[in-house]
C-alpha cells in the first residue's frame, strides 16, 4: 500500500478491534485501498476480486479469470494474489478459506464479521485531494461543454448520452446522469432522461467517478429562464453556502451532520421557503460513494475534515450543488468548470463563497 496516511488508519484499526486482517471487496472501498478496480459488472455491489490488509501487505483474492489482467492494469507491482478456480467456488468462500483469524470485511463472508468501510475512508489523504482536485474540474468542463454544443431541441436523452460519452472517453463513469425541462424540474426533484425535448429551460444533475472518488454537481441550460429563476437560485445557493459554513464549523469543533443539517433548516426559513427540505435530500459528505452518507434531523455522522461534501439544497424547477472540499481552513469548490463563478452570501449576509454559475448566462 503506497499511502502512509491508509496504512496508519488501517493498523489503527486492526489494533482497536483486534483484528488479524479486513478485507475489502465492494468497488469503492476496492478501489481505496488499492487504487484499482475490481468492477466488471457495474450494478454488481461486490466486485471480482477482494483486497485484504494484515498491518504488512495487500493481498488480494480472485479467481483465474481476472487474476492476470488486475495484476497487469489495476494493482501495484509484486502485489500477491491468490487465485481460484472460477469453478471449483465463490468469491466469499475463497476468502473464509484463506483469510487469518479474526477477521473483518465489508461483505457477508462465513466466519468473517461485518466492518462500516465508510468510516474508515474519511477523511481525505492528501494524495486524494490531488486527485478529487483533478476530478471536479475536468466533470466541470465536460458537462459545461456538453451542455454549450447541445443544439435548440434536444431531447433529455440525447443530452445525457451526449455527457455519459464524453465522460466515458477520459475514463469517468457516470452512474447519475438527470436531465429535465420544462415542468418536468418542478413536478420532479428526480427527472431521469426522457424523450422530452428540451427547448427553453433543462436542469443538468451529474454524480461521476473515477478510481473510486465520486464528485456532483448540478447546471442549468437556459435558453429562456422563467423570470424567478434567479430568485429561487440565489435563494437555494445561499442555502448551500450556509450548509458550507456550517460543515466548517462543525468540523473544526468536532460537530455532527446533525447540527449541520438543523442550520441547512434555519437556512430555508430564511430565504423564503420554510419547510422545503423535506421535499429531497440534502446532501452530505461525498468521497468514495456520491455520498458517503446523507444528512437528516439527528444523524450523529462525525464532521471530518478535510473532507469533499456535496450539499445540493433545491426548490421546484432549481437546484444548487456542487462538490466542495473543506479544511479547517478554507472551503474550496471542485467542481468549477469553464462558466465562471458568481459570488452568493449565507442568508445572515456573514460570508460569500465563489459559486460556479449555473448556466452560462449567469456569470
Amino acid at each position: 500500500m503506497e499511502d502512509p496516511a491508509k496504512r496508519g488508519r488501517l493498523d489503527t484499526y486492526l489494533d482497536r478491534h483486534d483484528l488479524a486482517v479486513v478485507w475489502f471487496a465492494r468497488p469503492a472501498s476496492f478501489a481505496w485501498l488499492t487504487g484499482g478496480s475490481n468492477v466488471v459488472v457495474a450494478d454488481d455491489p461486490m466486485g471480482i476480486a477482494a483486497a485484504g490488509y494484515d498491518g504488512t501487505a495487500l493481498t488480494i483474492v480472485t479467481d483465474n479469470i481476472e487474476a492476470d489482467r488486475l495484476a497487469d492494469e489495476e494493482l501495484p507491482a509484486e502485489t500477491e494474489i491468490s487465485t481460484f478456480e472460477w469453478y471449483d467456488t465463490d468469491l466469499r468462500t475463497a476468502i473464509s478459506e484463506r483469510t487469518p483469524q479474526p477477521a473483518a470485511a465489508d461483505i457477508e463472508v462465513p466466519g468473517v464479521d461485518r466492518l462500516d468501510p465508510g468510516r474508515i475512508r474519511q477523511p481525505l489523504t492528501e494524495n486524494e485531494v490531488i486527485r478529487y482536485r483533478q476530478l471536479g474540474r475536468e466533470v466541470a468542463r465536460v458537462v459545461e461543454a456538453a451542455c454549450d454544443a447541445a443544439p435548440g431541441r434536444v431531447t433529455e436523452r440525447a443530452l445525457a448520452a451526449d455527457i455519459t460519452g464524453r465522460l466515458a472517453d477520459r475514463g469517468i463513469r457516470a452512474p447519475v446522469v438527470l436531465v429535465g425541462t420544462g415542468d418536468r424540474t418542478t413536478r420532479y426533484r428526480h427527472f431521469t432522461p426522457t424523450e422530452a425535448t428540451i427547448d427553453d429551460y433543462a436542469l443538468v444533475s451529474v454524480t461521476a467517478e473515477r478510481a473510486g472518488l465520486h464528485t456532483s454537481l448540478t447546471r442549468t441550460l437556459v435558453m429562456d429562464a422563467p423570470t424567478s429563476f434567479w430568485d429561487r437560485y440565489e435563494a437555494v445557493a445561499s442555502v448551500e453556502t450556509a450548509a458550507l459554513v456550517a460543515t466548517q464549523s462543525a468540523g473544526t469543533d468536532g460537530g455532527t451532520a446533525a447540527e449541520v443539517f438543523a442550520d441547512i433548516q434555519d437556512a430555508y426559513d430564511a430565504v423564503g421557503h420554510e419547510g422545503e427540505w423535506r421535499n429531497h435530500h440534502q446532501g452530505g459528505a461525498a468521497g468514495y460513494a456520491g455520498r458517503e452518507w446523507i444528512a437528516k434531523p439527528g444523524y450523529q455522522a462525525p464532521i471530518q475534515l478535510p473532507m469533499a461534501y456535496a450539499w445540493n439544497p433545491t426548490v421546484p424547477g432549481v437546484k444548487s450543488e456542487n462538490t466542495w472540499l473543506v479544511t479547517e481552513d478554507d472551503v474550496d469548490c471542485l467542481t468549477v468548470g469553464t462558466w465562471g463563478t458568481i459570488d452568493i452570501t449565507t442568508p445572515d449576509g456573514t460570508t460569500t463563497l465563489p459559486h460556479p454559475a449555473p448556466s452560462p448566462a449567469m456569470n
